[in-house]
């Protein structure tokens, strides 16, 4: 059994928060262990909850649309949300649940090692950047450590604000030009942090 899958029957039997007494079952992620790029999402939603897997509902027919246009294959990419199990009434993760469930977004960072992390939304931007808004920074690469993090407004946004459709679809049309340029990324000064193919 492969890390990930061993970290997945460890998260399915999670009761670290209260989110397991009201959603069916966890929703640890999927993608291969050897992932390139991994995206972080935000929770688990009805459809997901429903099938175990994450982004299956609207949403994630979105991000496999943005996928295909990126040339990324969904099974070559690693996707999972900030929180393994679907808040009530698909509401916010609260402060203490995405603390709760941190140790195991970290721990598959770790076991995958990707060169990118695509965050997607808000709250998983938060774990990387916390001092900046989506607005301002989305679409834009930033080294950190040994990877490289691309905050990415969250697929659900654009079918709720129609308008920011083309921002998502022109954001996820980079990710291509930032794999390929991985390796040239040099690190400017903390507060200059982009990648200047940008």
């Amino acid at each position: 059994m492969s890390l990930l899958a061993e970290l997945a029957r460890e998260i399915m039997r999670c009761q670290d928060c209260d989110l397991h007494r009201t959603s069916t079952r966890a929703v640890p992620g999927e993608g291969p262990e050897n992932a390139s790029i991994v995206f972080i999402g935000e929770a688990p939603g009805w459809n997901e909850d429903q099938q175990g897997r994450p982004f299956v509902g609207p949403a994630g027919q979105f991000l496999d649309q943005l996928l295909a246009s990126a040339n990324l294959p969904r099974d070559k990419v690693y996707i999972t949300n900030i929180v393994k199990h679907r808040p009530p009434s698909n509401r916010d993760p609260l402060p203490a649940e995405i603390k709760a469930c941190e140790r195991w977004l970290d721990r598959q960072l770790e076991t995958i090692k990707p060169k990118i992390i695509v965050t997607l939304g808000r709250y998983s931007m938060s774990k990387f950047l916390p001092s900046e808004t989506i607005g301002k920074i989305h679409g834009v690469a930033r080294k950190m450590d040994n990877m490289v993090v691309v905050p990415m407004y969250h697929p659900a946004a654009a079918l709720h604000q129609g308008s920011l459709r083309k921002t998502i679809e022109a954001d996820f049309q980079k990710l291509p030009q930032v794999l390929a340029g991985i390796e040239q990324v040099e690190v400017a000064t903390p507060a200059a942090q982009q990648l200047s193919m940008f």
